[in-house]
């Protein structure tokens, strides 16, 4: 792979996980059965691409590899149920630029967790993530869906800002693949309880979804995103998947008609400027990596 194929791999990916929104959202079902579906069919995607990456050797997993993957798994879950339950309260708009609040939750968790100090952009960033949300949503009210949907939002970043640090404790340990597949069988696993009452009433269009969601947003998203790490730096990557939520509010603009408001619009680029800086300034940091991939070492991308 050349470094064009690398980066046309790359804006790839990162489309396919701005569409995310708009396949939850068409799929009439509930958000466990949304979460299960998509953990289910990522998981067999993977499972392809990792027979097709055969250079790519597995590590054994001992019991602490699986209890982090184990935990991984359930932040992930977490994050998925929380994100499409936002869709549905709120839409696709307010729920993509909530979850983009992550970097903020990253930064603030890490100096907590790991006891590094957080440096004066991080703080930048924190400031304008906080102010971008205040402007995305319209009215403070509990009685207000897109309140609702908000919080419900900022619970999924929140959980992915966990997943990634507990990613970051397992960096370099395991194939980014291998994690990604382990994870999605840990959300499959969680979630088939609650998603087993509606399998017989998901309709087939719903299926479809569901499988575009499990198979493009997830497996193919996260394979190209891999891939294109063999060729580009981590910089870059970080980069071009801060577009992720612009995909995702035009898909909503295009497709649901969800015009966003001259807040949510000025709201959205401080979220976005702060993501850049994110990427900017933190180089390789694996807070913005995308959903299940485990950081790989600063070096190697």
């Amino acid at each position: 792979m050349n470094h064009r194929s690398a980066l046309t791999a790359l804006h790839g990916g990162a489309l396919l996980f701005g569409f995310t929104g708009v396949l939850g959202k068409l799929a009439a079902t509930t958000p466990a059965m949304i979460v299960f579906g998509r953990a289910a069919f990522a998981v067999l995607a993977l499972g392809v691409f990792a027979g097709l990456l055969r250079r790519t050797p597995w590590q054994r997993l001992f019991a602490r590899d699986w209890a982090r993957l184990t935990l991984g798994g359930m932040f992930l879950a977490g994050h998925w149920v929380s994100f499409f339950i936002s869709v549905q309260v709120a839409g696709v708009a307010i729920a993509t630029l909530g979850f983009a609040s992550f970097p903020a939750f990253t930064v603030i968790l890490e100096g907590l967790i790991f006891r590094e100090r957080i440096r004066p952009h991080e703080i930048v960033l924190v400031v304008l993530v906080t102010i971008g949300l205040v402007l995305v949503t319209p009215a403070f009210n509990l009685a207000s869906g897109a309140t609702i949907g908000l919080l419900w939002a900022l619970l999924s970043g929140w959980l992915f800002a966990l997943l990634t640090l507990t990613n970051r404790a397992g960096a370099g340990k395991l194939a980014p693949v291998q994690a990604a597949l382990c994870q999605n069988l840990v959300v499959a696993l969680c979630l088939l309880p609650f998603a087993a009452p509606v399998l017989p009433a998901v309709q087939a269009l719903d299926w479809l979804w569901l499988a575009l969601l499990g198979v493009l947003c997830t497996g193919v998203a996260h394979s190209l995103f891999v891939a294109s790490l063999e060729v580009l730096k981590a910089r870059t990557a970080a980069l071009v998947f801060a577009l992720e939520p612009v995909y995702g509010i035009s898909f909503a603009w295009l497709i649901f008609a969800e015009v966003p408001t001259w807040r949510m619009m000025v709201g959205a680029m401080l979220i976005l400027l702060a993501i850049l800086l994110s990427a900017r300034y933190g180089g390789a940091s694996p807070s913005l990596k995308p959903p299940m991939a485990t950081a790989k070492p600063a070096r190697r991308p």
